[in-house]
């Protein structure tokens, strides 16, 4: 069996999370899709956004269809990553919009097959200080990836043609055979006990072994649809504040969304040192960043500056707090359970991202805000708010906690 501490399994392990946000990779070859079909914007923009509802469809079932057939996390992934790459080519070879939508669909089912999958595994293979590095990079291989496969999708696009750039889900065949080889099989794993690192200590009174789901889990589903309301909330709102402020003409919004990519990424990469310095305080850093963006984009009032700082600050302590929400699971739920709870987790953050406008067009209305012009900024006031007040129910409650205790 490799050693699953050397640095090429550790990039196995991370490899299949390179390809799970690459839904997005052909963003750039929608007006392309759109003249080549005869389709309208809406239609075009289905075809980036359909994979989520087959993600989050999937992110339930895969747990239980792992249970039913009993297939170990490695197998499983393996399935998904599989269906990614042959769903992902087929509009190459189509010229029909049913077709590729579908197989779009059938791309996002891939996703969620294995999407908690490839996270539980690092909890089950992991421990420690190891597996909290791990999970940030993780994240960070996410935002790599997506960074990438639109480069590379855009890259075809301009020598080939709109066919020609989904050609770049056939990097999900080198993914798979890379993670075929160098990572171990977890079937023996998954009834043995996760190693706790106690990080979750602060937030349950629990001392004895894990037999069953913690309701912190619960809580931590609704923190995750919380942060990326915000997150997500943000990048749909800057283009449109930037315009605002700019001018009509303005269309240099990608660039400053692609560096906000670049912090996260950031973020990811260094969740893993600034929590080992840090511990559960690292929560507190991040929602405390976080506020601070959210106050930025808000009051910037027609600074240009002020915007991009609160837009570019946002994406690094996203990655810090994201990656702890997974670093608590495993103290919170017994090893058998980990792909359950870590997809209930993965349904909270993709809640968040497809209710993010709505809850934002909720917040403009309930301040009698138009949707239009700077009043765009309106719902971040708010967002940044509930994040201190999270910040404190998380303060007194582990405060209580560690008085009880």
């Amino acid at each position: 069996m490799n050693n699953k501490n050397s640095i090429v399994t550790k990039l196995a392990f991370l490899s299949v999370s390179f390809m799970v946000t690459s839904a997005y990779a052909i963003q750039g070859s929608l007006p392309q899709l759109k003249a080549a079909l005869g389709i309208s914007q809406t239609q075009s923009e289905y075809l980036v956004t359909t994979p989520s509802f087959a993600v989050m469809i999937f992110v339930v079932l895969s747990p239980l269809l792992q249970q039913w057939f009993n297939i170990s996390d490695k197998k499983i992934i393996m399935a998904g990553v599989t269906i990614v790459g042959l769903a992902g080519i087929v509009p190459m070879f189509a010229n029909d919009y049913t077709t590729i939508l579908i197989s779009r669909l059938v791309l996002g089912a891939g996703f969620g097959l294995y999407n908690s999958q490839a996270i539980s595994m690092i909890s089950v293979w992991y421990e420690g200080t190891t597996r909290a590095q791990m999970l940030g990079w993780r994240a960070a291989a996410e935002q790599i990836g997506q960074a990438c496969t639109l480069a590379i999708a855009g890259l075809i696009l301009s020598y080939a043609g709109w066919h020609a750039s989904f050609a770049v889900y056939l990097l999900a065949f080198i993914v798979l055979f890379f993670f075929a080889i160098r990572v171990p099989d977890d079937s023996k794993a998954q009834d043995n006990h996760v190693a706790e690192d106690n990080l979750a200590a602060e937030l349950t009174e629990e001392d004895e072994p894990i037999k069953k789901i913690s309701p912190v889990v619960y809580l931590l589903v609704l923190f995750a649809f919380l942060l990326v309301v915000d997150y997500v909330g943000m990048e749909n709102r800057f283009p449109g504040l930037a315009v605002a402020i700019k001018g009509s003409n303005y269309t240099g919004s990608s660039m400053f969304l692609s560096l906000m990519l670049i912090g996260a990424t950031l973020g990811g990469l260094f969740y893993g040192s600034i929590n080992k310095v840090l511990g559960f305080n690292t929560v507190y850093l991040g929602l405390g960043l976080m506020a601070i963006s959210n106050f930025l984009f808000a009051f910037a009032n027609g600074n240009f500056v002020m915007l991009v700082i609160g837009l570019l600050l946002i994406g690094f302590p996203l990655q810090l707090v994201s990656p702890l929400i997974f670093n608590l699971l495993p103290d919170l739920a017994p090893a058998k359970r980990q792909p359950l709870v870590t997809s209930m987790v993965l349904i909270g953050f993709n809640f968040g991202a497809f209710f993010s406008p709505t809850i934002a067009e909720w917040m403009n209305r309930l301040m009698g805000r138009p949707l239009s012009g700077m009043d765009l900024a309106a719902p971040f006031p708010i967002y940044g708010v509930m994040l201190i007040v999270i910040a404190l129910i998380i303060f007194f409650a582990t405060r209580r906690s560690k008085q009880a205790n």
